[in-house]
């Protein structure tokens, strides 16, 4: 179910794109094109925010790792609690079971 608030078809032909993106040098060629680095950057890095707050890691740990902000932990928390479930979608796909326990691991000897 797509989001009223969201659903625009300009969002359809872009999502439609991405789609259609085969490889991650695709991935890189068409996102270097459609954004700047410091957007790319951020996006990159509030998915590794959401996969290390689904690993139990603390704020600290998180900021200390990925350089993010308390506001956007914050941010990505209220995303993963009360959002469309698309971080707990892709995360789910992306997981590998010992990357969890490695986070864990890390977190524990700080």
């Amino acid at each position: 179910m797509t989001p009223s608030r969201l659903k625009d078809p300009l969002l359809d032909r872009l999502f439609q794109a991405i789609l259609l993106l085969q490889t991650e040098e695709e991935c890189y060629r068409f996102f270097e094109d459609l954004c700047t680095v410091p957007e790319l950057k951020a996006l990159g890095q509030r998915l590794e925010v959401a996969r290390m707050l689904e690993a139990d890691c603390t704020y600290t740990h998180i900021a200390e790792r990925t350089g993010a902000s308390p506001a956007t932990i914050s941010r990505v928390k209220r995303a993963l609690h009360y959002g469309a479930d698309g971080y707990k979608l892709i995360l789910h796909r992306l997981t590998v079971p010992e990357d969890r326990d490695n986070l864990r691991q890390a977190d524990a000897s700080l």
